[in-house]
C-alpha cells in the first residue's frame, strides 16, 4: 500500500493520515479512539482500527494502546509521506516546480567521509545511470546562512532523484536523494541528501563529475554558488 514514494500511499489512507495531522499529532502523540476516528472518517470502527493498523505497519505512525485509545504519532517517515503530497499539490497548483533555488555557500571541510561513500559502487553505479555522470570520489560541503533556512526546506520538500540503499559485504547502505544543480553558473552536479545524516539543513553536499575545489581553487571559507531549477530538481520519469 506504500511505495518509496509518498504518492504510493491509498486514498484512504491518506485521508486517515491527514486526520491525525490535524489533531497535532506532528508535534506531539495526541490520543485517539478508534470511535472517534471512524466518526471523523465517516467509516466503521473496524475500517479505523484497520488503517491505524496499516499506517504503524507502514512505518508513518507509531503507536501506544491503552484502555482509552491508542497514543499515536505521526512519525518522519509520516511527515515525509505528507511532505511529497504537498510538494505534488503545489506543484501542479502553483507551479512551484518551475521556481529557481539559489544559494551561496561557504566552503568547509567536512568529516572526509564524500570519498568512502561516494565511491561504493552501490552509490557510484546509481548516480551514473540516475544522474548522467561519473562522479568525482568526494563531495564539496558548503555551509549555508540562516536567511536561506527557508528556500532550502522548500527545496527539500520535493522529492529528488531516489538513490537506493543496498548491502555491501557485511553493512548496509542507507538511501539518498538527489537534486540537479548548476554549479556557479557552469558546471553540472547535483546536492545529495542521505537519508541517515548528521548535518542540518545548513549544510550542502554537493557531487560533480569534476574536483569542485581543484576546478575553482577553492578554500575553506570561500563562496560557491548552486543554482537548482524546480523541474530539474526531480525526477522527470513518471
Amino acid at each position: 500500500m506504500v511505495s518509496s514514494d509518498g504518492l504510493g500511499v491509498g486514498p484512504s489512507l491518506w485521508f486517515t493520515l491527514l486526520e491525525l495531522m490535524r489533531l497535532g499529532s506532528l508535534r506531539r502523540a495526541v490520543r485517539v479512539s478508534t470511535t472517534e476516528l471512524a466518526a471523523m472518517l465517516g467509516c466503521s470502527q473496524q475500517s479505523a482500527s484497520r488503517h491505524l493498523r496499516a499506517l504503524e505497519g507502514a512505518g508513518l505512525v507509531s503507536r501506544r494502546i491503552g484502555s482509552d485509545g491508542s497514543l499515536i504519532r505521526v512519525t518522519g517517515e509520516g511527515r515525509r509521506a505528507l511532505e511529497e503530497v504537498y510538494t505534488a499539490l503545489r506543484a501542479e497548483l502553483d507551479g512551484v516546480e518551475g521556481e529557481v533555488f539559489e544559494f551561496e555557500g561557504a566552503v568547509f571541510s567536512g568529516m572526509y567521509q564524500g570519498r568512502y561513500y561516494i565511491t561504493r559502487p552501490g552509490y557510484r553505479d546509481q548516480i551514473v545511470e540516475k544522474l548522467g555522470f561519473d562522479p568525482y570520489p568526494g563531495t564539496l560541503n558548503l555551509r549555508i546562512g540562516e536567511a536561506d533556512l527557508e528556500q532550502r526546506r522548500r527545496l527539500d520538500m520535493l522529492p529528488g532523484v531516489h538513490l537506493e540503499g543496498f548491502r555491501d559485504s557485511d553493512r548496509a547502505f542507507g538511501g539518498a536523494r538527489c537534486y540537479h544543480l548548476l554549479v556557479n553558473g557552469e558546471v553540472e552536479g547535483a546536492l545529495i541528501v542521505a537519508d541517515r545524516t548528521s548535518y542540518d539543513l545548513s549544510v550542502m553536499e554537493v557531487i560533480s563529475p569534476v574536483g569542485l575545489r581543484e576546478r575553482y581553487g577553492l578554500e575553506d571559507g570561500d563562496t560557491v554558488r548552486v543554482t537548482f531549477v524546480g523541474g530539474l530538481a526531480s525526477d522527470t520519469e513518471p
